[in-house]
């Protein structure tokens, strides 16, 4: 029996997950990490953390499932997009890494708009200068810290920090490095003029190849650490995103996906680059070599559900402990006491600021309606119905884009939550599927690593044999009514809030 493993680098933690040549999970290990917040709209994390996790987590499944490690024919790795790792001369990390939902970089979006144009930049990169992407990081470190970024000899993203730490090979692949704003997106390589217009050295960046390849192989040093065998195949991966789409089957026209995990994503598979001039929406290689995706990303969706979670529902976390409940689980029970709309409140998701469809760093979370009748649960399912209507708008996007989904499949750990799952198909008008695999990114890149290794021929043939529909949600038709009423205020709360962000903004910045 062949076996593949699949580690997924993301924000909360590192998961493993060990499958057999069917698909089928043989062993999972998490180990998670801290998020530094070192000033407001600020995210970095420590790249050591990530390597102590992936090495631990790895380590863990293979002793868990007994394996001899020669049956392990690949490895896949899927990691957070966008996040800066610097390293010098002698590869060692020159500051913590500057992550995805970081939001300092609003002046340095502007410098690249200036220095490449809007129009140019979009037509090479997809997309416009965001925030959240890992060019506007560089040119913040150029900008602000200009003695780390003389030293810097390596610019990598979180995933690759592992695979140089797993191979000693300095490379990428083209899905996550369409989201660092250099690489273009339609020819699939770096851009020589993006590169030199920002004054950025090519050498700084690694070799780029499609998803399936073999990058490298796992050396004698992290062979020890990882209990893998010396030589074991390391593909490209993916970015987190299009492991996932890979991980549900959205390899096809027509199939997408809606991931609720720290961040919100409606993912949609493309046979030929759909580019929105206006850059609401993201337009990346995908994992599936001479296809692409577009997708949609709201910042604050497991995020906002967290942070209300953390900070107003601790009780409800150590009961749920006690009894042995998952306290998500608890949480969702507590929302569903709450009727449809929550009693008349609404929640903007802004807390990270929002990329689809207001590319504004400055947005802020809000609730708007709030009165003497609100409990706590109706504020729980109004965060979770904020967040489904920041991907309607997502999904909006996408339609009038000319790639409408004619079937949804729900990822992440949102993607778990019957009610959640009941919202999505409300709020969208249809059924919402459930894939066969609850293991997304991790089953993706595995996927990816058999295809590398030679056991399955391609990318889209491995999902139709491994990856099939478990269950659908149909939409309640007196619910989706009241959605599309909520979600129209939804909207407008933001267009009028828009100054008054700015603002905001100005005076906490001041």
């Amino acid at each position: 029996m062949a076996y593949l493993i699949g580690t997924d680098i993301g924000t909360s933690g590192t998961k493993t997950v060990l499958f057999d040549e069917a698909g089928r999970t043989i062993a999972d290990a998490l180990y998670e990490y801290p998020l530094y917040q070192p000033k407001n709209g600020w995210a970095e994390q420590e790249p050591s953390d990530w390597w102590e996790a992936a090495y631990k987590s790895i380590a863990e499944v293979i002793v868990k499932s007994g394996v001899n490690p020669a049956d392990i024919k690949g490895v896949g790795l899927s990691g957070q997009m966008h996040g800066l790792v610097m390293l010098d001369v002698s590869d060692r990390v020159l500051r913590p890494s500057i992550i995805w939902c970081d939001g300092r970089t609003g002046a340095e979006c502007v410098q690249i708009t200036e220095l490449v144009g809007r129009d140019k930049l979009i037509e090479i990169t997809a997309n416009p200068a965001l925030t959240g992407f890992t060019a506007s990081k560089i040119m913040w470190v150029k900008n602000h810290e200009p003695e780390i970024y003389e030293k810097c000899r390596k610019i990598m993203l979180p995933k690759d920090y592992i695979r140089l730490m797993l191979t000693g090979e300095f490379a990428t692949e083209v899905s996550d490095a369409s989201g660092m704003q250099l690489l273009d997106v339609p020819n699939r390589r770096w851009s020589e003029y993006v590169l030199e217009k920002l004054d950025i050295d090519p050498a700084l960046l690694g070799k780029v190849y499609e998803s399936c390849e073999v990058t490298g192989r796992v050396t004698e040093s992290a062979a020890r650490l990882t209990g893998l065998a010396p030589g074991t195949p390391v593909v490209g991966g993916a970015g987190d995103q299009a492991a996932g789409g890979v991980g549900c089957g959205i390899v096809r026209e027509g199939v997408a996906s809606a991931t609720i995990g720290t961040s919100g994503v409606v993912f949609a598979h493309t046979d030929t680059i759909k580019i929105d001039p206006a850059g609401r929406v993201h337009t990346f290689c995908h994992a599936v070599p001479g296809a692409w995706h577009i997708m949609g990303v709201t910042q604050g969706a497991g995020l906002s559900f967290k942070w209300l979670r953390d900070n107003f529902f601790e009780g409800e976390k150590l009961t749920a402990a006690q009894i042995g409940d998952d306290p998500n689980y608890v949480m969702d029970k507590i929302a569903a006491r709450s009727p449809a709309g929550a009693n008349g409140l609404l929640y903007l998701p802004y807390l990270m600021g929002e990329r689809t469809p207001h590319l504004d760093p400055d947005a802020r979370g809000v609730f708007f309606g709030l009165s003497a009748v609100h409990t706590k649960r109706d504020m729980l399912r109004a965060v979770m119905e904020g967040v489904v209507y920041s991907l309607c708008d997502c999904k909006d996007i996408l339609c009038g884009l000319g790639a409408p989904p004619s079937a949804i499949f729900a990822a992440g750990g949102g993607g778990n939550s019957t009610l959640w799952r009941q919202m999505l198909a409300d709020a969208f008008g249809m059924p919402i599927s459930v894939s066969s695999s609850k293991q997304g990114g991790a089953l993706g890149v595995a996927i990816l690593a058999g295809v590398g290794a030679g056991l399955y021929k391609s990318v889209t043939e491995a999902c139709g044999a491994l990856i099939s529909a478990a269950s659908h949600t149909d939409p309640i038709p007196e619910n989706t009514a009241l959605y599309t009423r909520y979600h129209t205020l939804y909207k407008k709360l933001y267009a009028d809030l828009r100054g008054d962000f700015a603002e905001l903004a100005k005076i906490v910045n001041s």
